[in-house]
Order: structure tokens, then C-alpha cells, then sequence
């Protein structure tokens, strides 16, 4: 038996992070927990463990499928579509400040 894969990492672009928080938390004055990087427009958006989950509320409005922690010293990647989570060796770091 295989392991799950992604079968959109295709789909990754080099991003610039859309803000150094969430995006959507910083207009609304709303918080958040963990912060995820959408790889496809560098969306910035609060993880599942926050209020108001924007990074998964972005990938139902955009389907934009891939994110990566923007969480310093982390560098895992999760596919919203394949629903599984992996790491790219090499790939670029990001991390709020």
C-alpha cells in the first residue's frame, strides 16, 4: 500500500505572504492561533484551531488547494483536496515575523 500523495503540488507558486498576520483577522479585529501561507496567491490565513478558520474558508472560496505553515521553525505543507499533509525537502521556509 502507497501513501496518500498530493496530486497538486503542481499547482505551487513562488508567493509573496499577502500580510504578517491573518489577512482577514487584521480587518475585522478578529484573532487567531496559527497562521497558514495558501501557496497558489500567498493568501495569509488562520488555521482550523482559530475563530474563524480563514485559511480553510479561503480554499472553499478560491479552491486553492495547497498551504504551508507560516508558523516559525515549521515547514509542513497540507492539501486541502487530497486531504494530506507532507513535506517538500528544498522548498522555501516562510514564517510570519
Amino acid at each position: 500500500m502507497t501513501a496518500p500523495s498530493c496530486t497538486h503540488i503542481d499547482e505551487v507558486h513562488d508567493v509573496t505572504p499577502s500580510a504578517d498576520g491573518c489577512e482577514d483577522c487584521l480587518a475585522s479585529g478578529g484573532r487567531w492561533l496559527h497562521l497558514r501561507l495558501c501557496m497558489n496567491c500567498g493568501h495569509v490565513g488562520c488555521c482550523d484551531s482559530s475563530p474563524n478558520k480563514h485559511a480553510t474558508a479561503h480554499f472553499h472560496a478560491t479552491g486553492d488547494p495547497l498551504i504551508q505553515s507560516y508558523e516559525p521553525g515549521e515547514d509542513w505543507w497540507w492539501c486541502y483536496a487530497d486531504q494530506v499533509g507532507f513535506e517538500v525537502p528544498g522548498a522555501p521556509s516562510y514564517a510570519h515575523s
